[in-house]
C-alpha cells in the first residue's frame, strides 16, 4: 500500500465505502456501502478497478486533498465542481493526478453523492467483509468516521502503466440526475395496512425531501398517508428502498445505513435501479412514485448488471 492523498480540508461528510457488508443484517449490521452503488461501481471501472474496490463517497461539499503520489482517479456521480489546481475535471471520466497538486471539491452543480475511485482502490482494514464506513458503530473506513483534517489517505500498490487515464462514459449513458420522472416502486409488503384509497393518493401525490434526509433515510414531506388500522407492524426486515410509514403518515425512504428490521408498516420498496435517481436528488426537491411490476423491476436490474459487464469488458480492451 502506498500513501496517496492528504486531507486538507475534509469536506461536510466524506468517507470510505465499498458495496456494503452482507450477510450480517441477521446480527442486527447494516449493510452501510454506497449511497449510489451505480456511479461508485462505474467510478471504479473508469480507473481500471473491479467495480467492488473502495471509493470515496462525497456528499455535496467535497473535500480538499493534496496529491502524495502520481496516480489515476475518476469521478462518478453528482457534479460538485471538482478540480485540479484549479482546473476543472468533470464527473464520468478518469484522469492522471500528479504528487503535489490539490484535488478540490466546490460548488455542487447537480447531484448529491460523488464518488472519488483511486486506481488500486483506497485502502482500509475490512469489517465483516467491507471497507466501509458505518460510523454510527465506528466501524469500517478510516477509524469508523468520516474524514478530518490532516488524514492520510492510503491506495492499494498497482502497476500504473497498466492503467489509462482519460477513459470516460459515453454521455447518453451518463444518468441524468435532474430528470423530473417518478421515481418507480413495487407495492408492498404490507399492503393490507393501507386501503385501495390510501395507494391512490402515494401515487398521486408528490412529496418534498425533507433536511432530515441522511445514509440511514430520506425523509419525505407531503399530504399524510392514513393506515388502515394502525402504523404499527410486527418488527420485520427491511431493504434498501423500503419505504415506511409512520403514526404521522410521512413517508421514509430506508437507505444504507438503514436499521435491518423496522416495526412500521411498509407500503412500497423503490426498485434498486431508482435508488441512485432518488439518493441523488437535493433537499427539497419534490419526487412522486409510480409503480411497476417486479418483473420491470428484475429486467431493470439485470439489464444494469449487463451494462456494467459491458462497460468493464470494453475498457479492458483498451488498456
Amino acid at each position: 500500500m502506498k500513501k496517496i492523498f492528504e486531507v486538507i480540508k475534509p469536506g461536510l461528510s466524506t468517507s470510505i465505502q465499498d458495496l456494503g457488508r452482507v450477510g450480517y443484517q441477521k446480527y442486527g449490521i447494516p449493510t452501510s456501502g454506497a449511497m449510489d452503488s451505480f456511479a461508485h461501481r462505474v467510478a471504479n471501472l473508469l480507473a481500471g478497478n473491479q467495480e467492488e474496490e473502495a471509493t470515496l463517497e462525497i456528499m455535496l461539499m467535497g473535500p480538499q486533498l493534496k496529491v502524495l503520489q502520481d496516480t489515476v482517479v475518476a469521478i462518478g456521480g453528482a457534479d460538485l465542481s471538482a478540480t485540479i489546481d484549479g482546473k476543472p475535471l468533470y464527473p464520468w471520466k478518469s484522469f492522471r493526478v500528479y504528487a503535489g497538486q490539490i484535488l478540490s471539491f466546490g460548488r455542487p452543480v447537480n447531484g448529491m453523492y460523488a464518488y472519488l475511485a483511486v486506481s488500486g482502490g483506497f485502502f482500509a482494514e475490512e469489517v465483516m467483509g467491507s471497507k466501509s464506513t458505518y460510523a454510527q458503530a465506528n466501524i469500517g473506513g478510516l477509524e469508523g468516521r468520516v474524514l478530518q483534517k490532516g488524514d492520510i489517505l492510503l491506495s492499494e500498490d498497482v502497476n500504473l502503466k497498466s492503467i489509462r487515464a482519460g477513459r470516460y462514459l459515453k454521455e447518453t449513458d451518463v444518468p441524468n440526475y435532474e430528470q423530473h420522472r417518478p421515481i418507480r416502486v413495487i407495492a408492498g409488503p404490507d399492503i393490507f395496512a393501507f386501503s385501495d384509497k390510501t395507494y391512490q393518493q402515494f401515487y398521486q401525490e408528490s412529496y418534498r425531501i425533507t433536511e432530515q434526509s441522511n445514509r440511514m433515510g430520506s425523509r419525505l414531506e407531503g399530504k399524510a398517508l392514513s393506515h388502515a388500522d394502525r402504523a404499527d407492524i410486527i418488527s420485520d426486515a427491511v431493504l434498501p428502498g423500503t419505504i415506511q410509514v409512520p403514526a404521522n403518515g410521512q413517508p421514509i425512504v430506508l437507505l444504507s445505513d438503514r436499521q435491518t428490521t423496522g416495526g412500521y408498516a411498509r407500503i412500497a420498496t423503490v426498485i434498486t435501479t431508482d435508488i441512485p435517481l432518488l439518493v441523488q436528488k437535493k433537499i427539497g426537491s419534490e419526487i412522486q412514485f409510480l409503480s411497476v411490476s417486479l418483473e420491470r423491476a428484475q429486467a431493470d436490474y439485470l439489464q444494469q448488471q449487463r451494462f456494467l459487464k459491458m462497460l468493464q469488458t470494453a475498457l479492458q480492451q483498451h488498456v
